[in-house]
């Protein structure tokens, strides 16, 4: 109705983006299809005939409602093309990710998800931050600016091989690291464990170690050094060694971080509410516990 409301074709085909003989040329073809004139042209413009002003709101209520059709075909079409990208520390991937998507799956089964582990503590955030990846699962670090959204506080454990002289002991204090020779995982972990050992004023005989957490579990297993991981990390792997918290307990925090100051699309927030039911649900199971993530 844009002609009707600015009195001319020649105004309203330089606001609608068509030429004035494309304008006049619909309205003709409408007019013969309906058997009555709708517009009254004269040189002084264009005005509605009376017939046309009594099918005015008709018309415009069409017209609204073929537009609010048309933008939801355009959402619906975007939703089942989107591909959301994760990012995402192995023990978070593979404790967590198949349940949390398996969820999602059932829920948007038209989005494509691309899951990407990474080996360094660091690199989710540079991830984010270059691009690459639409959400991240990590620990928290002092690095980049994102949208983070906290899950769960993970305990961290002392690794032990099964004759060290624990006496009967059900904690491990930092200080007794103090001296001994530690396998660190490197990259992943590594931050997390300079962090807790400043904040104790510990100084371990560090080995770096270019290997998976399972392998570093395995070497603490044959006597080749202690070391210290988070629950996830461990998830189960202790038939060879003593796993005991850490004493002053030590924590890091897990989340999920997206763009910062981008608002999350549809089916990202379908994406977060999995994640977030799927953690309520796991700590209501059985608690903060190495096994709590994996019984789901």
């Amino acid at each position: 109705m844009t002609a009707v409301d600015l009195g001319s074709f020649s105004k309203a085909s330089e606001v609608v983006g068509y030429t004035q003989a494309g304008l006049t040329h619909l309205v003709n073809s409408l007019e013969r299809e309906i058997g009555f004139l709708l517009i009254v042209r004269s040189h002084n413009g264009i005005s509605l005939t009376e017939q046309g002003r009594e099918l005015v709101p008709a018309i415009r209520q069409f017209l609204q409602a073929n537009a609010n059709l048309e933008n939801r075909i355009q959402a619906i079409a975007k939703q089942q093309m989107e591909t959301i990208r994760i990012a995402a520390y192995a023990s978070m991937a593979m404790c967590w990710m198949p349940e949390i998507l398996y969820r999602f799956r059932r829920i948007c089964p038209n989005v494509d998800v691309d899951l990407r582990m990474v080996d360094h503590a660091l690199e989710p955030f540079e991830l984010l931050e270059e691009g690459k990846t639409d959400v991240i699962f990590a620990s928290r670090q002092d690095v980049g600016k994102c949208e983070w959204t906290p899950l769960y506080q993970e305990l961290l454990y002392a690794i032990l091989p099964k004759n060290y002289p624990l006496e009967g002991r059900r904690e491990f204090p930092l200080k007794e690291f103090e001296g001994k020779d530690f396998l660190m995982p490197y990259g992943r972990f590594d931050i997390d464990v300079h962090r807790t050992f400043g904040e104790a004023g510990v100084k371990a005989k560090e080995q770096t170690v270019y290997v998976d957490d399972e392998t570093v579990i395995r070497m603490v297993g044959k006597g080749l050094g202690i070391s210290m991981m988070s629950e996830l990390m461990i998830r189960g792997n202790t038939d060879d060694v003593c796993c005991v918290p850490v004493t002053p307990r030590s924590l890091r925090e897990l989340g999920m971080g997206t763009e910062k100051g981008v608002a999350l699309s549809e089916n990202m927030q379908k994406l977060k509410d999995c994640v977030l039911e799927y953690i309520r649900e796991a700590e209501q199971r059985k608690g903060v516990g190495t096994n709590c993530f994996t019984e789901l």
